[in-house]
């Protein structure tokens, strides 16, 4: 008889003839009962609903959700594929979301099928499927992105909802600014003889400042023989010139949430003292704060690091394979990486102290801080030295978030946008918490993504003449719920209040985050 281990391994190597096949959601028959009752019990295999599973990690905590949101797209597309062959298609709005580069994970995504069962599916975490029995656009009508069957994005525009617009703001405007033209679009809605439709879509092009396309929906539905009322399906309009056609949805995504977002982060933010005349001291500040930053920030991405190894990182006294002082192995790198990246943005600092434009100088040196960062992982063989060539070239998903971070080719369309905003904006509370929150919401890097947002957000306190702000490690949980309401809802309220908090503390002088004691 085999030993476990050896049983083990054969169910571990029927997994990943699966996995090579790039089956997400594995059904029962997939595998034999033993096998899955052996993944099962190893945890290697996690249930999703009654027949299906997905391949999950043994070590994650119970009620992880990272394994699940990393899995739902490629799941939804396994299971519906299964169930319904190419009889179906995810409903136009959350299609047109897809569009618009929003792959945030939904509590409940609505599926059109002839087939439908006009109920919900209960998945993992509080999602769901719910399958609609409705007829299906025509073939022109679909497109298939990652395996999903979507509503093609001008089919999208004439079947939504006009609650979308007010519900999904950013998603609706950044699937209208991809539309050079009103040609896709006038069609459809000549073919249908949609002029409520007509005069909606008209307003909506006009809202983002596409006059020409209003102008041509309107005038087209009219030489047909069409009444169009034009309306506005928008709350609210933004002052925002975007681009003629916008070929990332991304990059206007991006630039889009930033207008969107500028007045709450004003609103919500005190007003900036300056530029200090003090610079010597100030930076002395930065100094002497290092000890306290760095516990808290590898703190929060949930490094173990005392004072005393911060004290032997800064004397060079430290050691990099860990030892009973200096503990884990990873830890130690950690905290060296930080230092050097540290010593490296106290030189941005003074760039901008010395009145050089923030998002340049940023722009300029980030790449510096993460090479830094990572550099001593680098020198002892844990991370490749390629790795450290510039922006990530993976997927990678943020753990217990919904929100799935942009595609590798997104985060090369969206960060030359994102510094491009980050140099023009003139408002110091601004470039603070929309340049933190933006940062992290593309994700540039496969890891350090928090700890380079907290040092670009504090080059722009420096800017503004705000003190270098901590995040203290205790407000974890309310400062990662604070951007999780940013991603998700795209309300940005929460995040700029807690920085607008921190930041109003630092300048009464009252201590926001301290070292622990011993």
């Amino acid at each position: 008889m085999a030993p476990p281990h050896q049983k083990l391994a054969e169910s571990l190597a029927a997994l990943k003839e699966l996995q090579d096949q790039q089956t997400v959601a594995i059904r029962s028959s997939d595998l034999s009962r033993t096998h899955r009752e052996r993944l099962l019990k190893g945890g290697f295999l996690q249930e999703v609903m009654k027949g299906w599973y997905i391949s999950a990690n043994p070590h994650q905590r119970k009620g992880e959700t990272t394994g699940w949101f990393a899995s739902f797209w490629d799941f939804c597309a396994n299971y519906l594929n299964d169930r319904f062959g190419k009889d179906w298609c995810i409903a136009p709005e959350p299609s047109l979301s897809f569009h618009a580069g929003n792959r945030t994970v939904p509590g409940q995504l609505l599926v059109r099928s002839p087939a439908g069962g006009n109920k919900p599916t209960t998945l993992l975490h509080g999602t769901s499927i719910f399958d609609m029995r409705a007829s299906m656009p025509v073939a022109r009508d679909i497109v298939e992105t990652d395996g999903l069957r979507l509503y093609a994005l001008p089919a999208a525009l004439v079947e939504a909802s006009p609650a979308f617009f007010t519900q999904k703001p950013t998603d609706g405007r950044t699937a209208l600014a991809m539309f050079s033209d009103a040609s896709e679009i006038l069609t459809r809605l000549l073919e249908g003889g949609h002029s409520t439709i007509a005069g909606r879509l008209a307003g909506a092009f006009r809202n983002i400042g596409r006059e020409r396309i209003a102008d041509d929906i309107v005038r087209g539905m009219q030489a047909a023989g069409y009444t169009v009322r034009e309306t506005d399906p928008f709350d609210t309009r933004v002052q925002l010139s975007l681009p003629r056609r916008e070929t990332s949805p991304y990059a206007g995504r991006i630039r889009l949430m930033w207008q969107e977002m500028r007045g709450a982060a004003i609103r919500n933010f005190p007003e900036a003292p300056g530029r200090p005349n003090d610079v010597d001291g100030y930076l002395q500040h930065v100094d002497d704060v290092y000890a306290t930053d760095a516990y808290h920030s590898l703190s929060i991405e949930g490094y173990r690091v005392s004072p005393e190894l911060m004290d032997r990182v800064r004397s060079g006294t430290w050691n990099p394979d860990g030892n009973a002082q200096d503990g884990d192995h990873r830890d130690a790198l950690a905290a060296r990486g930080y230092y050097q990246a540290f010593e490296a943005v106290k030189q941005s600092v003074a760039s901008v102290l010395a009145n050089q434009n923030p998002g340049r100088v940023v722009d300029d040196d980030h790449g510096g801080w993460y090479r830094e960062l990572f550099a001593p992982s680098v020198t002892v063989g844990i991370v490749k030295p390629g790795d450290l060539a510039g922006y990530r070239s993976e997927r990678v998903f943020i753990r217990n978030s919904m929100p799935v971070p942009l595609p590798p080719n997104a985060v090369r369309d969206t960060m030359p946008v994102f510094f491009e905003i980050l140099e023009a904006e003139e408002h110091p509370a601004v470039r603070v918490v929309l340049g933190h929150f933006i940062f992290v919401y593309i994700h540039p890097y496969m890891d350090g993504n928090g700890r380079m947002g907290r040092f670009l957000m504090n080059v722009m306190m420096a800017a503004g003449g705000y003190p270098w702000t901590v995040i203290p490690v205790q407000l974890r949980a309310h400062y990662m719920a604070a951007l999780e309401q940013a991603s998700v809802h795209q309300d940005i309220v929460p995040f700029s209040r807690f920085l607008g908090e921190l930041a109003r503390k630092g300048l009464s002088g009252e201590t926001t985050a301290t070292l622990p004691a011993g």
